[in-house]
């Protein structure tokens, strides 16, 4: 990891946050005071910084912390950059971040599952999520349904483990099947004993969704969130308060995030560091 990135990270917790776009003055002063009393847990998805995740696995995450998140979330996907369970367990204690979920591929709920269990205790996971489907369910509702039949049965074994599975949404969730939205036949047919969702919110944006409206249609599955912001013409990604995306209203309809797992994410910055401190601050001014 860059010196530069991981000094401007450390030098977060005193950055001002007058100098955020977006945030009012009023807002910037009562951040710090907000930071204290803030009933959630913050989180960063790791795929944000996945460049210096790769380069440096325990520099980032102590950065990261230090920008003032408390969580991370992982990626299983990448193989956790190259580290052990147990590696990554040792660095999540020497830094004081929690893991409480990860992002993994589909084709781990059909082989060796339970070792999959068995690796989340160790980390000190809640929640097992993938945030993807194959191929084949980009033009067949029949997929759909055999791989939400997968997930109640994954889904229960994790039960009984004192775990959960959960599913995320992508922005081709959204788009119709025979006139059908995917995403909607995916939720019908899940298990809510068994399975719960992560609501990604840029990514629903992004799709042609709204997540206010899947928010209070599902209110009782979501029970984690990816908070990403993008720009008017639904193409990508950006920094809090610069797109489209209406935080604090999503904050207030939520309402209570104890137990339910908070995660910014940005894609695709061309300084993902800097986005990342950005938006803790953002968030912070921002009442959370």
């Amino acid at each position: 990891m860059d010196r530069r990135y991981f000094l401007q990270s450390l030098a977060a917790a005193t950055a001002a946050c007058t100098s955020l776009p977006g945030l009012a003055q009023d807002d910037a002063a009562r951040a710090s005071a907000s930071a204290r009393r803030r009933a959630g847990r913050l989180g960063l998805e790791l795929y944000s910084v996945r460049t210096a995740m790769r380069a440096d696995p325990e520099r980032t995450m102590a950065a990261v912390r230090a920008m003032g998140y408390d969580d991370v979330e992982l990626l299983w996907s990448f193989g956790n950059f190259g580290r052990t369970a147990a590696q990554v367990r040792a660095t999540l204690d020497s830094t004081g971040l929690k893991a409480p979920s990860c992002h993994m591929a589909p084709d781990v709920l059909l082989k060796d599952w339970s070792k999959s269990l068995e690796m989340a205790h160790v980390i000190g996971q809640q929640y097992l999520i993938v945030p993807s489907l194959p191929s084949e369910t980009n033009t067949s509702l029949d997929a759909w349904k055999r791989w939400a039949d997968h997930f109640n049965t994954a889904g229960a074994e994790a039960r009984k483990a004192g775990l959960w599975l959960a599913f995320h949404n992508e922005p081709n969730h959204q788009k119709p099947i025979d006139g059908v939205v995917p995403y909607d036949v995916f939720i019908e047919r899940t298990d809510p004993s068994a399975v719960r969702l992560q609501l990604d919110t840029g990514n629903m944006l992004m799709g042609g969704g709204d997540p206010f409206a899947y928010l209070a249609k599902h209110r009782a599955r979501y029970w984690s969130f990816h908070l990403k912001d993008v720009v008017a013409d639904r193409k990508h990604d950006v920094d809090l308060g610069q797109g489209i995306m209406d935080v604090p209203r999503f904050l207030r309809e939520v309402g209570d995030f104890t137990d339910k797992p908070l995660f910014v994410e940005q894609e695709g910055s061309a300084d993902a560091m800097e986005s990342a401190r950005k938006n803790v601050l953002f968030m912070r001014a921002a009442g959370y």
